[in-house]
């Protein structure tokens, strides 16, 4: 009896460690972390931004310089400003995604729509004889961002999803400088037949979910100030403000004056008779020409403001963006932990119903089997002694 109750006790402690170990297993993967292979994807898709940057400005750059003496080169520079700051923008917008396969599908059909703008499309002559330079590079980060989703993808999902990227090019090219578009995502969801609901199962474990956020802060602390450089370099490119024709102005009344001292000095009476002439004459064009440049000081304050209002927006829209991702941030911790939580007392519910049948059944196999044994071996005993003196008599 003391052996089977040692043996029991055995058995139940060997129970609640496997009980505590399941806990702890289900307790760790109730955050569910990203697979390896989407992590991998995140990475290099954000190496290639930085890929993307580089070759965009530099290309931009080139073409705004071979057009610097030309007669399109404000159209040219323009051009090469917008490109640089809306395609930026786009990328920001595809590649920093939740979802890892989503900021894929939708980078790629940006580089893509970027291409068949610049080649084929509503922005084939935005850079006149240099437009191939903007078309070579838009290819080249199209191959680029395909040949590192090639390390990712089966060869025959490799070709079914570039298949989806050609139909939607065709079905959503890009129109304007301002790379105005929608997510791809939804339409691959589409293609590929799958359930929204089912395409996004995680947002990673909570390391990876603040490691995302700070890479966007980084990235967004990085662009801004070169977008708003662009930006105002852009505004200030298309003011009414022609430094140039007041420098002109300003160059040749200094060579007449100097014309005027040379002759002064040849034949003193003559000239002051001519300088009286020439004051009474020039005093209308000298009165013109300081309101003229009032004008153009009083123009060039109210542009600064402008100028000044628009840098304050822009900062607030930063601002506003870093809270927006904060509270997105937040609301995210929150929901992980009460998944986590929901987690952990479903399966101590279960464990502890497990618990509760092992230590009834413990109950029935320690106190009940041996008094229903004994009861069984009693009454056997009993029957054989009443046949025992029946059989005597």
């Amino acid at each position: 009896m003391k052996a089977l109750l040692r043996l029991s006790v055995m058995a139940l402690l060997g129970m609640l460690t496997t009980a505590c170990s399941l806990l702890e297993v289900k307790l760790e993967s109730g955050i569910e972390p990203l697979p390896q292979e989407q992590l991998n994807m995140r990475v290099f898709s954000r190496d290639f931004s930085s890929s993307f940057y580089s070759k965009v400005e530099q290309t931009a750059d080139k073409i705004a310089l071979l057009h610097k003496d030309e007669a399109d080169a404000i159209y040219i520079h323009s051009n090469s400003l917008m490109w640089k700051i809306y395609s930026e923008q786009a990328l920001q917008r595809t590649i920093f995604q939740a979802s890892p396969v989503a900021a894929m599908v939708d980078t790629w059909a940006l580089t893509a729509q970027m291409t068949e703008f610049y080649e084929t499309g509503a922005g084939k002559a935005l850079f006149g004889s240099d437009q191939a330079l903007a078309v070579e590079v838009s290819r080249s980060l199209q191959v680029q961002f395909e040949n590192t989703i090639k390390g990712f993808v089966k060869p025959g999902e490799f070709d079914q999803n570039k298949a989806f990227i050609e139909q939607y090019v065709d079905k959503n090219p890009l129109t304007e400088m301002t790379f105005s578009r929608h997510s791809a995502f939804n339409d691959w969801l589409t293609f590929r037949g799958i359930n929204e609901f089912e395409a996004v199962t995680t947002f990673g474990s909570v390391p990876e979910v603040m490691s995302d956020i700070s890479d966007r802060m980084a990235m967004i602390a990085e662009q801004m100030p070169k977008i708003l450089g662009w930006k105002a370099e852009l505004y200030a490119l298309h003011s009414n403000i022609n430094a140039a024709e007041i420098q002109d102005t300003l160059a040749n009344i200094s060579d007449t004056s100097a014309k005027f001292r040379e002759l002064m000095a040849q034949s003193p009476e003559m000239m002051q008779a001519l300088a009286v002439d020439m004051r009474r004459e020039l005093s209308p064009l000298l009165q013109q020409l300081s309101d003229s440049t009032d004008n153009k000081l009083a123009q060039l304050s109210v542009e600064r403001q402008a100028l000044e209002l628009m840098v304050k927006n822009e900062r607030l829209a930063l601002e506003e963006m870093v809270s927006r991702e904060r509270v997105e941030a937040a609301a995210n911790l929150d929901e992980i932990s009460k998944h986590t939580v929901e987690v952990v007392f479903q399966e101590l519910t279960k464990t502890l119903k497990s618990l509760i049948l092992y230590f009834v059944l413990f109950l029935i196999v320690v106190f009940f089997a041996p008094l229903g044994l004994g009861v069984w071996l009693g009454k056997r005993m009993e029957s054989k002694r009443s046949v025992k003196p029946a059989k005597a008599t």
